[in-house]
């Protein structure tokens, strides 16, 4: 059995409701997220054995954090306590030419503020078998970068299989440090890494690299050179989103192996009712696709696109599917019937 554990801050998500932007809001719709917590949620959900790490505020707002987790079947045995607050970002929802906009307010969160030698990372991986992190992590304190790097050499040397989603969040990297300071030590661990070629090498501190991902043929090299950085890398993963407006976007992926290229096919999402959580969907469909199908690496990544894109239709962070729904939709049956 599959165990998979992630770690990563929660956040407080307020939105405007109705399309409304942040001055005509009156009021703010609730609820939780965060970019590997989603991940975890979506692999909750789709029936694998999921454990979240994170530190939250000992408040009532912590505990609503709590309840959502136990709620979402995410385990919640290895949170732990500490700092004032929970880190908060408003979401300003867009349509059609206007995109969204997010205001973090996360400064000295209860995450931001993590104290050395608080985890037990031995302990808490010793029966998992899969351990996700994410560059948003590392990028809101040196106390989150240093943990996360603590948590990855841990589940290394215990021969845990390592992904990451690079995430790069340019509001976040405030603490004097650029990802290319932090993140090649923790990159050179990792087994799986979802992110475009221009993301990775930016943060590994290397030259641009301009990727046609229309081209198929030069893909393979320009991969080959994210593989001899990175020695433990047996997979990357790319979606591919071609925005058409913020109520329409068009959805694909590649994956690359270090022997061959695949290709998922380009669907149309429109309208788009959320995008927000829609990458952290893709990496919890990767992440079920190559435990699930193992011999089959196209039909996990056809999986992971299909899983990107039914995100698109459903408001707030988390991508609240069945394995069935991505499945119809993997396999060319996006017509959204009902289901009678």
């Amino acid at each position: 059995m599959s165990k998979v554990i992630g770690f990563g801050e929660i956040m407080l998500r307020l939105s405007t409701e109705r399309h409304l932007r942040f001055t005509q809001a009156k009021a703010f719709a609730a609820s939780y997220g965060g970019g590997e917590f989603n991940v975890c949620v979506s692999l909750a959900n789709f029936g694998i054995d999921t454990s979240f790490v994170t530190r939250l505020p000992k408040n009532e707002i912590g505990a609503c954090v709590l309840k959502e987790m136990r709620k979402l079947n995410v385990n919640s045995s290895h949170v732990i306590y500490g700092g004032d607050r929970l880190g908060i970002y408003f979401l300003e929802t867009g349509a059609g030419t206007r995109g969204s906009n997010v205001v973090y307010d996360r400064a000295n969160s209860a995450m931001a503020n993590i104290e050395e030698n608080s985890l037990d990372w031995e302990e808490i991986l010793k029966d998992a078998t899969w351990f996700h992190w994410s560059g948003i992590t590392p990028a809101i304190s040196k106390n989150a970068a240093d943990e996360c790097l603590k948590a990855i050499e841990t589940a290394h040397n215990m021969g845990i299989t390592i992904s990451s989603d690079l995430n790069y969040r340019s509001k976040l990297w405030q603490y004097g440090k650029e990802p290319k300071e932090i993140m090649p030590e923790l990159l050179k661990y990792s087994n799986i890494i979802l992110g475009d070629l221009d993301t990775a090498f930016f943060m590994l501190g290397k030259p641009k690299q301009d990727p046609n991902y229309q081209d198929e043929k030069s893909l393979p090299a320009l991969y080959d050179k994210l593989f001899n950085q990175l020695p433990n890398l047996k997979t990357v993963a790319t979606t591919l989103r071609y925005t058409v407006s913020a109520s329409h976007q068009r959805i694909g992926g590649i994956l690359y192996d270090g022997k061959r290229l695949y290709n998922a096919a380009i669907k149309e999402v429109t309208p788009v009712v959320d995008r927000v959580g829609s990458g952290d969907a893709f990496m919890g469909g990767l992440i079920y696709g190559l435990l699930t199908y193992e011999k089959d690496t196209q039909k996990a990544l056809d999986f992971a696109v299909a899983a990107c894109c039914l995100k698109h239709t459903i408001s707030g962070d988390f991508n609240l599917v069945s394995i069935a729904e991505v499945e119809k939709m993997a396999s060319g049956d996006g017509s959204g019937k009902v289901s009678r």
